[in-house]
């Protein structure tokens, strides 16, 4: 087990990255605590996926964006170069041509800071997972 220095908690790996603050509330208040550089990314990703699916719940929860409808759900997080975007491992099998050019790994797609988010993309696999 490694203890975080700064914050106390325990992980399995040593060195994990991790928020040692207090989880944020909102989404707002999650983007507005992330480096200035990756800010513009991550709130388009919020406004696409508000507007991709009607009645979608948003909230924090593992002290990231998380959206869910009726029992479905998807969520993104900032990280050092890219927005991970889970969204599971069908709908990364399911939109596998369209993601050719983007790295994928286990349930979740990187989509680097230094090219533009693929909007109509991140709105088709919003829709296909929570509808």
């Amino acid at each position: 087990m490694w203890i975080c220095p700064k914050c106390g908690r325990e992980f399995k790996r040593t060195n994990q990255g991790h928020y040692c603050g207090k989880a944020p509330e909102t989404v707002l208040e999650y983007i507005n605590s992330q480096p200035i550089e990756t800010r513009s990314h991550l709130t388009e990703m919020m406004i696409i996926l508000q507007k991709s699916v009607p009645c979608v719940n948003e909230r924090i929860l593992w002290s990231m964006p998380y959206y869910e409808k009726e029992g479905k759900s998807i969520s993104f997080s900032a990280c050092k170069k890219h927005v991970s975007f889970y969204v599971g491992i069908k709908a990364i099998e399911k939109f596998a041509l369209e993601l050719e050019e983007v790295v994928t790994k286990k349930n979740a797609i990187y989509f680097p800071y230094d090219r533009e988010l693929p909007t109509k993309l991140i709105e088709d696999i919003a829709k296909w997972c929570l509808s």
